[in-house]
């Protein structure tokens, strides 16, 4: 899970990406989105990135009326955040050390909404209603005087409404990340049908756009590489073989091993009901060298024979006989070492199970098939 944190910035298999600017349209998106994928065969653990839930105090000021009574918002404003998150009005001197004086209402006011309503707001002080009226002489009635302060629920409206819990942001866009693990299937498979359900399912709003991220960006990256490990290694040992036999004919009879041992490893993997993964693709890199090994041993002999003067029927049949426990000690002892990482259950497991089944699948088949058809193949080879 930290590799996948690190590698895309989640924990799970697969993270779809919800990128825009309106982002209470971006919910409503990854809402639909987490719908289609727990509709998905395999996906777990579906969940959206938790963006709301956080209690905040909703201040909404009545412009007309404090302007009524000359006041600006940021007056009112001032009074609300020095009541609630407090403002330094000094400081306290011990010796070298000294610590701010902060002035704020006590925590069971700041929690009751009644007694914040009644928080009274300064009026501005005008100076011609201090004077008399100039007709006050006549009898005439003045205007009432206006009071000097006024609580703050005539002047605004409080309210305790849900806010954001956290805006995330990735290449200076916004971002919402609904998450999912995949069970009992490949990855693979499982995006490639997420995708074509959410863009058959979902309506993506204008100025929105899906990514597609976590271990699939891995799976993405590593498949890149294989494409390029893969045929070089087999390139590498080709070349190898035809330098130990300096022919071709030899070197491709021996070579016949690797679809040989693939074949097993196949077959390991579904017996055991487990998805092909990039460590099941490392365990066949492995597997492939293992099984040329088995067939080196055997066609070298063979042709040692035959320098020696032993006709083709004889060198075939002695050599396969001779280099039998030669070729089961090598499987065997790849095959054995390979068995605690395939009944692996604890941390790691599902990396090392798949490479471990793939090795012990493929030594199973590409032995028995070794000692079998490359000898009836080196034959048919020969008389050719």
């Amino acid at each position: 899970m930290r590799f996948n944190e690190l590698i895309a910035g989640v924990r799970s298999d697969v993270a779809v990406k919800v990128y825009g600017d309106n982002f209470a349209e971006m919910q409503r998106t990854a809402a639909a989105i987490a719908r289609t994928l727990q509709g998905i065969p395999g996906a777990a653990d579906v969940k959206i990135e938790q963006t709301t839930g956080v209690p905040v105090l909703h201040v909404r000021i009545d412009r007309g009326t404090i302007a009524r009574y000359g006041l600006r918002v940021a007056d009112v404003q001032e009074v609300v955040a020095i009541a609630v998150g407090g403002r330094e009005a000094g400081l306290v001197f011990e010796g070298d050390k000294r610590f701010p004086i902060l002035v704020r209402l006590p925590e069971h006011m700041r929690r009751n909404l009644d007694l914040l309503r009644t928080l009274p707001i300064s009026l501005p002080h005008q100076e011609h209603e201090r004077k008399p009226h100039r007709f006050a002489s006549l009898g005439t009635s003045t205007a009432p005087e206006r009071p000097a302060f006024l609580p703050l629920a005539k002047l605004a409206q409080l309210d305790v409404l849900e806010g954001p819990n956290q805006i995330s942001r990735e290449n200076g866009k916004r971002r919402v990340v609904v998450q999912a693990n995949v069970r009992s299937r490949d990855l693979g498979s499982f995006v490639a049908e997420a995708q074509e359900r959410i863009e058959q399912e979902v309506q993506l709003p204008l100025g929105s756009w899906l990514d597609w991220g976590g271990q699939f960006e891995n799976l993405v990256a590593a498949k890149k590489r294989l494409s390029l490990v893969v045929p070089g290694c087999f390139f590498l040992i080709f070349l190898l073989l035809f330098s130990a036999f300096n022919s071709v004919k030899h070197a491709l009879l021996v070579f016949t091993g690797v679809p040989l041992a693939l074949t097993g490893g196949i077959v390991a993997l579904w017996l055991r009901d487990m998805p092909f993964s990039i460590s099941a693709a490392v365990g066949f890199i492995a597997l492939s060298g293992v099984a040329v090994l088995n067939g080196l041993v055997m066609v070298t002999y063979i042709n040692q024979l035959r320098r020696e003067g032993v006709a083709l029927e004889d060198a075939i049949v002695q050599g396969s006989l001779t280099r039998l426990r030669p070729v089961l000690m090598t499987a065997l002892v790849a095959s054995l070492g390979f068995v605690p990482m395939a009944l692996a259950i604890g941390t790691g497991a599902e990396v090392q199970k798949p490479l471990a089944t793939v090795v012990i699948g493929g030594l199973v088949s590409s032995t028995l098939l070794t000692l079998v058809v490359l000898p009836a193949l080196y034959r048919l080879l020969e008389r050719w």
